[in-house]
């Protein structure tokens, strides 16, 4: 059974007891999470497909700790100028236990 379902403007396809990682959630370590906004349920050969979402459906989830992504580096240069730039980004991530899909 699968589940997929749309967290922070992306979706997920998400199993009970998978660890999927998302843009960081509010709310502490070891704090259960709700998500509502499930787009398909499919068991065996049965799927209910939403529209835009499945009534009655959530996932729920469990946080496991906040943490941040690989370093993404861009740089700018122009030639002959001496003009250099570099920026770096981590994008904060929370690492989330699925728990149950209902």
């Amino acid at each position: 059974m699968y589940a997929i379902v749309e967290i922070g403007g992306k979706q997920y396809k998400v199993e009970k007891d998978h660890f999927i990682y998302v843009y960081r959630l509010e709310g502490a370590e070891g704090s259960a999470v709700t998500f509502d906004n499930v787009l398909l349920l499919a068991d065996n050969n049965q799927y209910q497909v939403g529209a835009p979402s499945v009534a009655g459906a959530s996932v729920s989830g469990k946080i496991l700790e906040h943490l941040k992504d690989d370093k993404v580096t861009a740089f700018k240069k122009k030639r002959r100028k001496g003009f250099r730039k570099t920026v770096g980004f981590r994008q904060s991530l929370t690492k989330v236990l699925i728990t149950s899909l209902n």
